[in-house]
Parts: structure tokens; C-alpha cells; sequence
């Protein structure tokens, strides 16, 4: 079982979840932001490791056999989650994309376990708003193989409004067919991180405006 509050610490302590004034890649002003690419020690990394690892096996359980990571930021996760969701008893692929096509070797745009038919995927990625990764990732997946795609976890759904108005995650999840989860949601970090009352409030209204119905 994951242990919420711990995760949304490991966070902040590691530096990935910050508060104050941001903007998004969409051009929206934010009161937070989440970074994973300052993940940046063996232990950070082996702890995210073991956050992803009790979230998929609480909501998965072994019903797959290959992690997919997207590049960039997918190709650590998959490969420390693999390894501890070994250390679990459970030894599964990991593979991740190249953004461009190797033209020499063995060439070809996936790295790792190559997708056979019948394999189930498990896609992991950090924060999914509007699922871009996943729509330029799945394809070169079903090329590779006549894969199922087993669902997609991330690290934090932000709770957003998608084109269609509802949830960008759960969109993304209708989309495409897969079961979609995250260690934790918006709602949990305003509940669980230490802010102050100014902070909470920015972030309700953020939600107000840019997020889905709960």
C-alpha cells in the first residue's frame, strides 16, 4: 500500500514539488509545479522506485509483463521501477523509445525488452496533463507487436480539465482504453503537504478555473 504522505514528503524534500509562481507549458500561471527531472541521487531515485512500484501492485497487482517508460523522463522510471518491483518478486521487461530511430546496430526505436504479441504494457510516466507522450508512444508500440496496453500510471494527476471537459488523465485512459491511476492527486498534496493557508487557497483556485469535476 502506498503511503501517501510519505510520497508527497519525498517530493518536497526532494525538491521535485515546489510552490509559489509558475507557469505551465500550456501558458497557465500556477501556484505549483512538479519537476522530476530534479530527481538526482541514487536514493531519490531507488525511493521513486519503490513509490511506483507499491502503486502498480496495489492496483495492478502482476496482471502485466512489460513496463514502458517514454523518453525522456519515462526511461529512469521504468527502469528503477523493473527493478523493484524485482526486488518484490515480480521480474518484468522495461523498454523504453529513442526520439529518433537508430540507423545502425540493431537499429530500431525501442530500448530493452523487445514487445512480443500478447504482451501486456504497463505505461509509466511522471505527470500526464494533456497525454501528448501517450499519443505520439502508443503507436510505435503497437508497431513493435500486437501488445495490450495493460493501463498507464503516473506520479501526480493534476486534475485538470482535458479538451473534452472532463479529467485530461481519465481522457487520456478513454482514449486509448487503459486503466490510468497516480500515486497521488492534486487534492492530496493540498491535503497532505505542509502549506500554508495562502498556498491552499491559490491552489483551490487554480482548480476552479483550469480544473475537472470532481
Amino acid at each position: 500500500m502506498v503511503d501517501k504522505q510519505a510520497f508527497v514528503e519525498f517530493m518536497v524534500e526532494s525538491d521535485v514539488l515546489t510552490f509559489g509562481d509558475f507557469v505551465t507549458k500550456s501558458g497557465r500561471p500556477t501556484p505549483y509545479f512538479v519537476n522530476t527531472g530534479r530527481y538526482r541521487t541514487g536514493e531519490q531515485i531507488r525511493q521513486l522506485g519503490s513509490f511506483y512500484a507499491d502503486a502498480i501492485l496495489d492496483k495492478w497487482g502482476t496482471d502485466f509483463d512489460v513496463l514502458f517508460g517514454p523518453a525522456y523522463k519515462g526511461i529512469p522510471l521504468s527502469v528503477t521501477t523493473a527493478s523493484a518491483l524485482a526486488e518484490r518478486g515480480h521480474d518484468v521487461g522495461f523498454c523504453f523509445n529513442r526520439k529518433e530511430a537508430k540507423d545502425h546496430g540493431e537499429g530500431g526505436v525501442l530500448v530493452g525488452h523487445a514487445p512480443s504479441d500478447g504482451d501486456r504494457v504497463l505505461i509509466i510516466e511522471d505527470v500526464t496533463t494533456a497525454g501528448t507522450s501517450i499519443r505520439e508512444t502508443v503507436p510505435v508500440l503497437q508497431a513493435a507487436a500486437d501488445v495490450s496496453l495493460a493501463g498507464l500510471v503516473i506520479s501526480v494527476d493534476r486534475r485538470e480539465r482535458g479538451p473534452g471537459g472532463g479529467a485530461a488523465l481519465a481522457e487520456v485512459g478513454a482514449e486509448f482504453g487503459l486503466t490510468t491511476h497516480a500515486i497521488v492527486t492534486v487534492h492530496d498534496v493540498i491535503e497532505l503537504a505542509d502549506i500554508d493557508a495562502d498556498t491552499q487557497s491559490r491552489m483551490h483556485a487554480y482548480l476552479d478555473t483550469y480544473g475537472a469535476a470532481e
